[in-house]
């Protein structure tokens, strides 16, 4: 049965509940009337750009774009987020905290009820914006669907605290996480690790720093849309760097905020594509959008990773953007395949965090 939250979800500003209300009715129009407002259909690289997400890009960009400040950027994500939440999944909700490298950081439980596994997940957002409230609608979906508990964590964010301090503030968070995992519900070795872009980058080097550090692993990584390698060399950053929702100005406005200008991006600990091998870490679920430039180098990472002897469950959206998993209004029916991923890779995962040599041999086909 589902649970009511603890924590109900905050009413919306009559602004936020309009804008909502007008694009769940864009959403609901005939076909053929939204193409016309949407314009003739867009192809690239062998791909058509979902009607929806046309018509949402159309729209927005009649909208005055914001300042690229991080508090302009962080109210505006803010907003974006409300407004796309959709119908917030019945969890019980409590607010919780973490210990990150440097002091502690706010944290959100989200519990669907009987569950043996607890997914820490990092926010995207570039590193610079996103916080608990704008991945609330997501990670209730990923608790209630998946059936597993989801622990939010609200690390540092640049310009104010640049590179290590969010990868720090992960490998911290698991680490204590992992160490009261019997606190959340779940035991220790059922703790695993997942993210959205930045998030999913966080997700991906605090894998490779737990295997280099030694300590506790992850029980499995969900990486969904990760940027994975910040030399920007992927191809798809060049066919997607203008006119889809992330664009290379975009980019590197956030590495800007985020990495020293003087740092070599080719290390594993800030390009996790460029690690020597992949042996080693949790099996993996990888999540791209085919119309996103960080697409080549998620799928990269999967290759990587599955070369290497990692069983993964590789899934592209192909008529999707960056960012969509945030907006479930009009790609609910995705982010719930998300989440039915996850706890389709649980079984498995269970079984080799009990049994190490369970996963040699696998090598498990991507879909796409």
């Amino acid at each position: 049965m589902p649970v009511d939250p603890v924590n109900p979800v905050p009413a919306a500003p009559p602004t936020t509940r309009m804008a909502a209300a007008a694009v769940r009715g864009l959403l609901r129009l005939p076909h053929r009337t939204k193409r016309a407002l949407a314009g003739p259909a867009i192809h690239r690289d062998g791909n058509e750009l979902d009607l929806d997400a046309q018509l949402l890009l159309r729209i927005t960009r009649t909208l005055p774009r914001p300042e690229p400040k991080p508090a302009t950027l962080r109210i505006q994500a803010r907003r974006m987020a409300a407004i796309g939440a959709g119908q917030r999944a019945p969890v019980r909700v409590d607010d919780s905290t973490v210990t990150g490298a440097a002091g502690p950081l706010r944290a959100r439980l989200y519990d669907p009820g009987a569950a043996d596994a607890l997914l820490a997940y990092f926010h995207g957002g570039g590193w610079v914006i996103g916080d608990l409230d704008t991945h609330d609608a997501l990670c209730r979906t990923l608790a209630h669907t998946a059936g597993i508990r989801v622990l939010a964590v609200d690390y540092r964010l640049a310009p104010e605290h640049p590179y290590p301090a969010a990868i720090d503030d992960a490998v911290a968070a698991f680490r204590d996480i992992v160490g009261r995992a019997e606190e959340f519900g779940v035991a220790p070795q059922r703790v695993a690790v997942g993210g959205d872009s930045a998030g999913g980058h966080l997700a991906a080097v605090l894998c490779q720093r737990t295997r280099r550090d030694g300590g506790p692993a992850p029980l499995l990584q969900l990486l969904i849309y990760p940027p994975t390698d910040l030399t920007g060399k992927a191809e798809s950053r060049r066919t997607f760097a203008e006119g889809f929702a992330l664009t290379r100005t975009d980019i590197d406005f956030f590495d800007r905020c985020f990495l020293p200008p003087d740092i070599d991006r080719t290390q594993p600990d800030v390009s996790p594509l460029r690690a020597e091998t992949a042996a080693g870490l949790p099996r993996a679920v990888v999540i791209t959008a085919g119309f996103d430039p960080l697409r080549d180098e998620g799928e990269a990472y999967a290759d990587l990773l599955r070369t290497d002897g990692v069983p993964v469950a590789l899934r592209r959206f192909d008529g999707y953007m960056h960012g969509f998993v945030n907006n479930a209004l009009a790609f609910g029916p995705a982010v719930h395949e998300i989440a039915a991923l996850l706890a389709d890779a649980l079984p498995a995962a269970r079984e080799s965090s009990t049994d190490p040599g369970a996963d040699s041999g696998r090598n498990r086909a991507a879909t796409r």
